[in-house]
């Protein structure tokens, strides 16, 4: 079980506002490239800002933006026929440079282990380029957890509002971290499992 899969209640939630983007005629390609945008304002807060705490504010507003943004491009695209290439393209990498852009600058918060919070994003990168290499070998795009986009969008979102409201920076961030360091691993190891089994005879 993922948070994902309850994008599909929260897309009927967001069908309205995707209708009536539609009717103004905003691209899917639009709001993909929007949501990344945002994300990079919001990392770029926190690196300039380091010690400002309304920065960190911005990241679980900015976050469920995103996720809002992401499930009505991907309705936009399915729903009316506004489905590219260049969509596809522009959701994967959207999604890879909108999660450097917020998590990475975590690692220049004053008291948060950098080292960690770098493999995190780096892990996380690769879990999401093992989901897309699924399709190479002719399997589905893999969303497999524990730990994939929207449960990474929940963890840096609640950490920062904590961090926000004054929790102080430790110890007590290290084994979250690495909680989160093994929960990609097993996610990396879940996807590839899951298209290797989806393409044997």
């Amino acid at each position: 079980m993922t948070i994902y899969e309850l994008k599909p209640a929260f897309q009927n939630l967001l069908r309205p506002v995707c209708r009536a983007l539609a009717q103004k005629g905003i691209t899917a390609n639009q709001v993909t490239v929007s949501a990344a945008v945002l994300s990079l304002f919001a990392g770029a807060c926190i690196l300039v800002f380091d010690t400002a705490r309304w920065t960190l504010f911005l990241v679980p507003a900015i976050l469920f933006v995103r996720m809002a943004l992401n499930a009505i491009d991907g309705m936009l695209a399915r729903e009316h026929n506004l489905k590219s290439s260049l969509g596809a393209i522009l959701n994967e990498l959207g999604d890879v440079i909108s999660d450097t852009a917020l998590y990475l600058p975590f690692a220049a918060i004053p008291g948060v282990p950098g080292v960690l919070v770098v493999l995190v994003v780096i892990l996380a990168i690769l879990s999401e380029m093992t989901g897309v290499l699924a399709v190479q070998i002719g399997a589905e795009r893999r969303y497999d957890g524990p730990m994939g986009k929207s449960d990474r969008a929940f963890v840096f979102g609640l950490l920062a509002l904590l961090l926000a409201l004054g929790v102080p920076t430790g110890w007590w961030l290290v084994p979250i971290f690495g909680v989160l360091l093994v929960l990609l691993m097993l996610t990396i190891a879940n996807r590839a499992r899951g298209a290797l089994k989806e393409v044997s005879p």
